[in-house]
Order: structure tokens, then C-alpha cells, then sequence
């Protein structure tokens, strides 16, 4: 089914081949680039690799390995050489002219700012997007299909979305209030996932996925906008390279970051729904006696009856608690989104100029 992702890409290419043009300062850049001789960051490069391949790793492999406990210090050394190259490429590429990843445009408020926001805001949104179909099939029953069903409509608002977003940047608006609303929505989205419960009909699963997907319509124009406005032409090349990785990034950290919230949140919930199972419950004797006898009833052994009814007490344990896990998951990525809107009061004003085409450069 992913191939479908091959003719739509093609006719991207195409269109962008056909309709977009390099500004004239670019230009005018890789015409003097061409001139001068090639100075390759090889040294630069090979630390990126060292940094990403070890940080990649890490992430996917951190919870299966149990992470800074891992007996065989496989997530710590990688962890190690993560940290240790990250800081060894940004010393050297501070100081190289013609770096692999160009770290300057940090240095600028808005892009720090705006670097920040994203990464976080598609951290949140992959943690949710990979929380959300687990959540449907393990809990609810759903297949895979019907799972996707639930989750599409979201893209159908985020389209619709983002051309009024373009149009009131546009007009003057101030970026700086389009992104930290579109954060309040995300977190509400989040939250409104957080109070979900198992006898829920899927229209109140698709709405809450629909908030979230738009909340990041609705930031993700306005923070391009705001993350290049201050930004020096000649660096902004560079800083579009760099906060697309960013962007890629957050969403590896959302994942490993869901995953690993929502198994130890499991564990946590069994342990403290098992405190109040013993025999001193009246509820645990009631559901005991009434599940002893459907289950007498259907197989005619008291032993077996037992068993079983025990068993199913046991798998409402596990449900209910994995249930909370999830649940515990959407509110925290509701916090994070929530904690991000006061980085907005950071930025200086961010007004696109009259007439501007509002994209992602």
C-alpha cells in the first residue's frame, strides 16, 4: 500500500520542477560557489553520520535494551558517542567555511524559538499517531483498516486548514498568535484523547485526531514564517536544512518517547489495580462468583469454571491497565504542547511582507 506514496511523489516533483524558482540571491550564490574551488566537509560529515546512526539506535532500540539500565551498556555507549559527536560537529562546524550543518542560524531568537517549537510539535504528533492506532487495536478490536479509517478524516481538516492559515498570514497577521494557537488546539486535542474510555463509538475517536491534526496545520505556516523572516538570505539555506531535520527528529523522539511512557505506565497501572484485587473485595467476590457461574454453566467443571474466572478477572486487570497507559500518554503530550506556548512570548514580531508566498521554502 505504500507504493501509492511513489505516483504522488512524482507528481510533486513535477509540479515543484515546473513552478518554483531559486530566489536570486541563491543563485547568484551557487553561480560563485561554482567558481571557487571544492572545499568537502569529510570530517563533518563523518561525525553527522557517527551522531545520527548512534542517536537512531538509541531511539529505537532504548526501551527493548531498558535504556541507562541496560546491563550490556549498549544504549549507554551509543548514548556516549551521541553526546561526544554532537559536540565535537558543532565545534568543528562552527569553524568550518563551508559546513556539512551549518549551526549559525541559531543564533537568531525566532529560528532557535520556531526550531523548538517544531520539534516538539511533531514529537507530540508521531507520539499520538503511533499511540492512537495501538491503542484502537489492541483495546478496541479493530483491524488495520478500520484503524485508518478512524485516523483519516484528520488529514481531510489539515488540507482544508491550511490554505486560510496562508491567506490571514497574508493579510498581516502576527505569526507569533497563529502559533501558539495552534498549540492550544493540539493540546486540547491531546487532552480530549486523555478522557477517552473503552465504550467509546469511533466518531469520538475521530474528532479528538482531527483537533490535534489541526492545531499543527495551523502553526506549522506560522512558524516558517516566523523562523525565516529574521534570518540572513545567505544563511537561510542552511537553516532550512536544519530545521527539517529537526522536524524529522522530533517525531523519532515522539515515537521512542510514546512507546516507552505507555509500557512502563502499563506496568505501573497493573501493579496498582492488583493492590485492591484480593478477597476482602466485595466487587472482586461478586464479579468471581458471577463469571464462576457462566463459565459452570458452559463447561459443566467447577475447577475449570474457577480457573477461568479468574483469568477473565486477570485480563480485565491487563486491559484496564493498558487502557490507562495510553491514556496517560495523550496527557502528557497534552502538557508538553501546553508548556510550549510561552516560547512564543520569545519571538520578536512576525509579520510576513505584503504579497508574500507563505510555504515552507
Amino acid at each position: 500500500m505504500f507504493f501509492i506514496n511513489v505516483p504522488v511523489g512524482l507528481l510533486a516533483l513535477a509540479a515543484c520542477y515546473a513552478l518554483l524558482r531559486d530566489p536570486d540571491y541563491l543563485v547568484k550564490q551557487h553561480l560563485e560557489l561554482r567558481k571557487q574551488r571544492l572545499r568537502f566537509d569529510s570530517l563533518g560529515l563523518s561525525l553527522l553520520v557517527i551522531v545520527m546512526v548512534s542517536w537512531e539506535v538509541m531511539l529505537s532500540k532504548g526501551q527493548e535494551w531498558d535504556w541507562l539500565s541496560d546491563p550490556f551498556w549498549r544504549v549507554q555507549t551509543l548514548a556516549a558517542f551521541s553526546a561526544v559527536g554532537l559536540i565535537a560537529l558543532i565545534f568543528w562546524e562552527l569553524r568550518h567555511p563551508s559546513p556539512v550543518v551549518n549551526f549559525r542560524p541559531l543564533r537568531e531568537r525566532n529560528f532557535a524559538a520556531c526550531c523548538l517549537i517544531i520539534f516538539c510539535a511533531f514529537a507530540v504528533l508521531y507520539a499520538a499517531s503511533t499511540s492512537l492506532p495501538g491503542l484502537l487495536q489492541s483495546l478496541f478490536g479493530y483491524n488495520a483498516l478500520n484503524a485508518g479509517l478512524v485516523m483519516s478524516p484528520a488529514g481531510f481538516f489539515a488540507v482544508v486548514a491550511m490554505p486560510f492559515v496562508g491567506r490571514t498570514l497574508g493579510r498581516g497577521t502576527d505569526a507569533r498568535w497563529l502559533i501558539a494557537a495552534g498549540l492550544l488546539v493540539m493540546a486540547v486535542g491531546n487532552y480530549w484523547m486523555s478522557q477517552m474510555n473503552l465504550d467509546i463509538s469511533p466518531g469520538q475517536v475521530v474528532w479528538p485526531r482531527v483537533m490535534l491534526v489541526l492545531g499543527l496545520s495551523i502553526c506549522f505556516a506560522p512558524a516558517n514564517v516566523a523562523a525565516y523572516l529574521y534570518t540572513p538570505p545567505l544563511l537561510r539555506g542552511a537553516a532550512v536544512g536544519l530545521f527539517s531535520l529537526l522536524r524529522n527528529e522530533g517525531g523519532s523522539v515522539g515515537t521512542s518517547l510514546a512507546q516507552t511512557m505507555q509500557e512502563r505506565r502499563d506496568q505501573f497501572h497493573t501493579l496498582r489495580l492488583g493492590e485492591s484485587l484480593d478477597s476482602f473485595n466485595a466487587a472482586v467476590i461478586s464479579f468471581l462468583d458471577q463469571a464462576r457461574a457462566a463459565f459452570l454453566q458452559q463447561t459443566g467443571d467447577p475447577v475449570a469454571a474457577q480457573e477461568l474466572a479468574g483469568q477473565a478477572l486477570e485480563n480485565l486487570r491487563q486491559q484496564q491497565a493498558a487502557a490507562l497507559a495510553y491514556f496517560d500518554v495523550f496527557l502528557m503530550l497534552a502538557v508538553v504542547t501546553l508548556v510550549l506556548v510561552p516560547v512564543v512570548l520569545l519571538m520578536k514580531r512576525s509579520v510576513a511582507d505584503k504579497g508574500a508566498h507563505i510555504s515552507h521554502e
